[in-house]
């Protein structure tokens, strides 16, 4: 299975129980990456026990994020998101 999880507002908000998700995941051999709004750069304000897990990251810098994941090659059986609008949205601003 595939899994995109979103990063503000969902991991943020227990990141330890998803730490425990991603791992059980991967020891099942399903696929998780955070599928963020933000933009690369603000990669250095993320969790650092997130970041040592390796997991990919795919920033959509606003952009919407199904078709983005799509144009990158990453098209999820399951979206974890808090905001699931912005997967079909850009952030407007």
């Amino acid at each position: 299975m595939k899994i995109a999880l979103d990063y503000d507002g969902t991991y943020t908000c227990d990141p330890k129980m998803w730490l425990m998700f991603i791992a059980t995941c991967k020891q099942r051999n399903h696929e998780v990456k955070i599928v963020t709004m933000r933009y690369p750069h603000e990669i250095t304000s993320m969790d650092r026990a997130l970041l040592e897990t390796n997991i990919d990251i795919i920033f959509t810098s606003r952009n919407a994020k199904k078709p983005f994941a799509l144009s990158k090659g990453f098209n999820p059986d399951v979206w974890i998101d808090d905001m699931p609008e912005f997967l079909f949205n850009d952030a407007g601003y």
